[in-house]
């Protein structure tokens, strides 16, 4: 099978676990005997730096002509009081509306071996394995009106939370089938006590659920889910949610993994007629430009979003698989970078690499 292939390596300690996820990749193609067609993108600080633009035409052109987008991390200090459309983020936005991915997956799991780096207790995060849902085209990041206007004591700024009955719906729909693979839970999580938006969310939410007799769902205000996955977080399946929320909560959900370094994710859209979703694939974490370069950053959250890509793009399960068992193996053998709290010598990123490799 062919496999075309954009990497955006991006920012800060991007470019490093992006080039041990495309080495995996890369591994995974040789073994699996696919052709893996990689193309090179600029995204972020690092697309401004050279083009003035935090997402070049050019960047574009490649992401809607490509399977799959890789994507390392976006963002840099010297960009912080940059206007809205000279910012880093600006980019990934972008991206993500051309695309049309509206589905972030963000799978989040306690390995066994993991559970002494996270700060909960033991018996706190032991058996957790949640995907989080979050709708990633609407709410208050893309709302309008929007902006900072007028001067003086009167200076104000607006930021919209919109959401349409059909955004509602197909993110929704998402979600059940997910859980229809799973456990069978979905927790949708609101907070329709305060907002009108979210009324119409646990509203459209419950009836979407009404073609799934079969998956248990459960509607949780968005603060008291925020206590429930510090304090009980084997309760969750599928956690389904909007934007914002989603974007907090599922930093949050990485004190469960022992580091954020540990979280994958998959951003899908429509689907081609083979089934194969169009994906943008990329760790949670962000730039850590304090640590950029120094070869310490964990690459695993990078190389679980190649298994995502594997499995949603390209619709190899198999291929996939290994990946993951690899991190598994891995993790087992503690080849693991410093945010992990390694008992001996932290190993670096491209060492957790090599291990990667070898066992694939």
């Amino acid at each position: 099978m062919q496999l075309r292939v954009l990497v955006l390596a991006g920012d800060g300690i991007g470019p490093e676990v992006t080039r041990e996820a495309v080495r995996v990749l890369q591994r995974v193609a040789e073994r699996f005997r696919h052709e893996l067609v990689l193309q090179e993108g600029l995204i972020g600080g690092e697309a401004i730096r050279r083009t003035g633009s935090p997402l070049p035409e050019a960047t574009l052109q490649a992401a809607l002509t490509a399977d799959a987008t890789l994507l390392g991390a976006v963002g840099l200090p010297e960009f912080d009081n940059a206007p809205p459309d000279q910012r880093p983020e600006k980019g990934l936005l972008g991206i993500r509306k051309a695309l049309g991915v509206f589905a972030n997956l963000r799978p989040v799991r306690a390995y066994p071996r993991l559970l002494d780096a996270s700060p909960l207790k033991n018996d706190r995060v032991q058996g957790t394995d949640l995907v989080i849902v979050r709708e990633l085209t609407g709410g208050l990041y893309y709302g309008t009106p929007r902006g900072i206007f007028g001067s003086g004591p009167e200076e104000r700024a607006v930021n919209s939370m919109v959401y349409t009955r059909a955004e509602i719906e197909r993110i929704a729909h998402v979600a059940f089938r997910l859980a229809r693979n799973r456990r069978r839970k979905l927790a949708s999580v609101d907070k329709s006590n305060v907002l009108e938006v979210s009324q119409l969310w646990r509203r459209v939410v419950s009836e979407v659920a009404t073609q799934y007799p079969d998956v248990e769902l459960e509607h949780i205000l968005v603060d008291n889910c925020a206590m429930q996955l510090v304090l009980n977080p084997r309760r969750f399946d599928v956690v389904l949610t909007e934007n914002m929320f989603g974007d907090i909560l599922s930093d949050e959900a990485a004190v469960l993994a022992g580091s954020i370094g540990m979280l994958p994710s998959a951003s899908l859209g429509g689907q081609r007629p083979s089934g194969a979703w169009v994906g943008l694939y990329e760790p949670v974490h962000g730039s850590a430009p304090d640590i950029a370069g120094q070869n310490r950053a964990n690459p695993l959250g990078a190389v679980g979003s190649v298994a995502a890509m594997l499995e949603y793009s390209f619709g190899l399960k198999e291929e996939a698989a290994a990946v993951n068992r690899a991190i598994e193996t891995v993790l087992e053998k503690g080849v693991v970078t410093a945010d992990l709290r390694p008992a001996g010598k932290p190993a670096t990123t491209s060492e957790v690499g090599d291990a990667l490799i070898a066992e694939i």
